[in-house]
């Protein structure tokens, strides 16, 4: 089955929502004790300290890390209620109370009267609640949003996926929505959940076609329905449908399959997925909107003019050339160059070659050295690329390559990107043969089942280095 596994969605998917909740506590913590310092300034009734106020915030940070930081956060929990939200409030703030009061007599820190401790103590566990409260509200609308609900259809009706019906439905904070189940007939059961017969799972496919607001595909139909399963799994790895098998695909997917766990229900999927966790999706486009908006920022500005005054002198038209490109999930947008062409009708549909006549002196120079993607770092800001990601297509060669080439699609489920795994391991540039394409999504797919932030900072090393050393595909 390849390489097992096991997801815990409690500390995965919601690890960004641990750190929200404890660097608002801890904003929290300090800013009260902070106001309440300066207020009693105020009143005549400072406290007498014999540390900085620094050292005395740092100090009460460290003690509230220690008593919340393990089982402090509830609310990435499947299900829980306002009143656990309060009560783990009130057990964070009451050890809080007994480790820093120690911490800060016996060490000397600071000497408060008990009104000014206690004040603190009850403003922090009410502000404590409520912000914690408000945050599960947040959670709940975000993931009852229409643009935010990822939507889910069953084929089969077994305990697996009765059981998982309920795993979906019964947590908000998963965000699925089950629009119906496929089955050879209705099964009662399914229906008293009121979980929509959709068909026999040879119309699977149509339903599909006609709803292609769907994300996300489990099924659990035997192996012996192979016939049946098979051209589904192609048909979502080829359109942008993620497919998932519960329990397991072995007796009739040869490649390796990767274990899940939603809850207590197994599932199977095609290859691992680094970037649908939350924390790499923060991580990465972090590191996106610092990276372009440094560059952009500093030396853009002056590669900007310089460009600006050779393209003019040298050919007529505009300095930046805008192409509409398949994006994540296929949706288009418009990729920003500079321009190293001449103006001419063939520009949306013809690859560059070697000895391009379109192309003019400048524009072979800037396309060699890379300076012609650099706008690009304007579509990282946007939102619409990563640094690193598959280079995106022209939407005829989508078009044409998705027809040709199993698993083309694939490469969608990532953001693209200005320089990518496929361009620093020699598949840059023109396509002249069909096995030139196919090398370049292997390696799209690889990136996408390996990714890291190291490889990312590999990647963008490699480039760098690329453009030092030159590259013969380069044009």
């Amino acid at each position: 089955m390849g390489n097992n596994k096991t997801n815990n969605n409690t500390t995965r998917r919601y690890s960004i929502i641990q750190v929200l909740v404890i660097t608002c506590d801890l904003c929290l913590c300090n800013g009260l004790f902070y106001l309440l310092y300066y207020w009693t300034g105020f009143c005549k009734q400072h406290p007498t300290q014999e540390a900085t106020l620094p050292q005395t915030l740092i100090t009460l940070s460290l003690c509230y890390l220690i008593c919340t930081i393990h089982r402090g956060v509830v609310l990435h929990n499947d299900k829980v209620h306002p009143y656990q939200i309060v009560w783990r409030a009130f057990l964070n703030v009451f050890y809080f109370s007994f480790i820093s009061g120690f911490l800060l007599t016996a060490g000397h820190f600071i000497e408060i009267s008990f009104s000014f401790f206690i004040t603190y103590l009850l403003s922090l566990f009410v502000s404590e609640s409520i912000c914690r409260l408000l945050i599960r509200i947040c959670i709940k609308k975000y993931r009852t949003n229409k643009n935010h609900i990822h939507y889910v259809v069953l084929i089969g009706s077994t305990t697996n996926n009765i059981e998982l019906y309920h795993e979906l439905t019964n947590n908000l904070t998963y965000g699925y929505a089950v629009t119906g189940y496929f089955d050879d007939q209705p099964n009662p059961e399914m229906d008293a959940l009121n979980c929509p017969y959709l068909g026999k799972p040879e119309k699977v496919q149509d339903y599909l076609a006609s709803h292609t607001y769907i994300h996300s595909l489990f099924c659990c139909l035997p192996s012996r329905r192979a016939s049946t399963i098979v051209p589904i799994i192609n048909y979502c790895e080829n359109n942008l449908v993620h497919f998932y098998s519960v329990p397991n695909l072995r007796n009739y997917l040869h490649n390796r399959v990767f274990f899940n766990m939603l809850g207590n229900v197994p599932y199977l999927s095609l290859r691992p997925d680094p970037l649908s966790q939350p924390e790499n999706k923060f991580l990465k486009r972090a590191f996106d909107i610092v990276f372009s908006l440094t560059f952009l920022c500093t030396f853009f500005p002056i590669i900007l003019i310089i460009v600006t005054i050779i393209t003019k002198i040298t050919m007529p038209g505009p300095v930046f050339f805008r192409q509409k490109r398949n994006g994540l999930n296929d949706r288009e947008f418009y990729c920003i160059k500079f321009r190293s062409m001449k103006v001419n009708k063939d520009a949306d549909t013809l690859q560059a070659t070697k000895d391009d006549p379109r192309k003019t002196k400048w524009g072979n120079i800037m396309r060699k050295t890379n300076i012609d993607e650099l706008p690009q770092f304007i579509n990282v800001l946007l939102g619409d690329m990563s640094i690193v990601g598959p280079r995106p297509h022209m939407l005829k060669h989508t078009e044409e390559y998705s027809k040709l080439i199993n698993k083309y699609m694939v490469r969608h489920f990532v953001k693209p990107g200005i320089t990518g795994w496929s361009q620093v391991t020699g598949y840059r540039g023109e396509t002249k043969e069909l096995k030139d394409m196919e090398g370049r999504v292997l390696g799209d797919i690889w990136y996408i089942e390996h990714w890291s932030f190291g490889l990312d900072l590999y990647i963008i090393y490699r480039t760098v280095r690329n453009i030092f050393h030159g590259e013969k595909n380069a044009y």
